[in-house]
């Protein structure tokens, strides 16, 4: 039974919907209006209508001339004379000249630019990120390992100097136990 009223329900919603849409005229369910048939019958009568009015005709066309007119260059053309055109390229000479020299490097080292080497720089992306980060790695073992060296020698150091330290007192003791066993009076 919901089943029903659900259904009921949406056919009431769909004839609110064309009420909206075709408007109060009637049912118009019998007979669909296509779209595409009404626009091409429309664009054919102003199209007709067009082509039987003189002013219509000279402003089709005029098109040419008007888009030709509503181009930023047209005005630049206009407002530049063309001596004014020839000293600014004579005053960029050296940098025209300069660049005509690197495309030219260009054009010859293009067979460089089309090698299967540069063609295969995306295959090698990859192997080249997975080294980094092995370069990356090993650089930051290396600091590490830096440090420890660092700490080992500073270690070492300490060690020596207290050893030096350490001889340099024994020697002392030494010479004066020495010293004392030589300087006795003889009696």
């Amino acid at each position: 039974m919901e089943d029903g009223n659900y259904i009921d329900n949406l056919e009431a919603r769909i004839q609110t919907l064309e009420k909206r849409v075709y408007g109060e005229k009637g049912n118009r369910t019998t007979k669909h209006v296509k779209c595409a048939d009404s626009m091409g019958r429309i664009h054919a009568a102003l199209g007709s209508t067009a082509n039987k009015r003189e002013r219509v005709k000279i402003l089709h066309k005029k098109i040419e001339d008007l888009m030709k007119y509503l181009d930023p260059q047209f005005t630049d053309n206009m407002a530049i004379p063309d001596t004014m055109k020839l000293e600014y390229i004579l005053a960029e000479e050296e940098f025209l000249l300069t660049q005509a020299s690197l495309l030219e490097q260009v054009s010859k080292l293009q067979p460089v630019l089309d090698s299967s080497y540069i063609r295969d720089v995306p295959e090698h992306t990859t192997k080249l990120q997975r080294l980094s980060q092995i370069h990356i790695k090993q650089q930051n073992q290396s600091e590490t390992l830096s440090k420890e060296v660092k700490k080992q020698f500073e270690e070492y150091n300490k060690m020596m100097f207290l050893l030096s330290k350490q001889f340099t007192q024994w020697d002392e003791t030494l010479r004066q136990l020495e010293g004392a066993t030589q300087v006795k009076p003889v009696e």
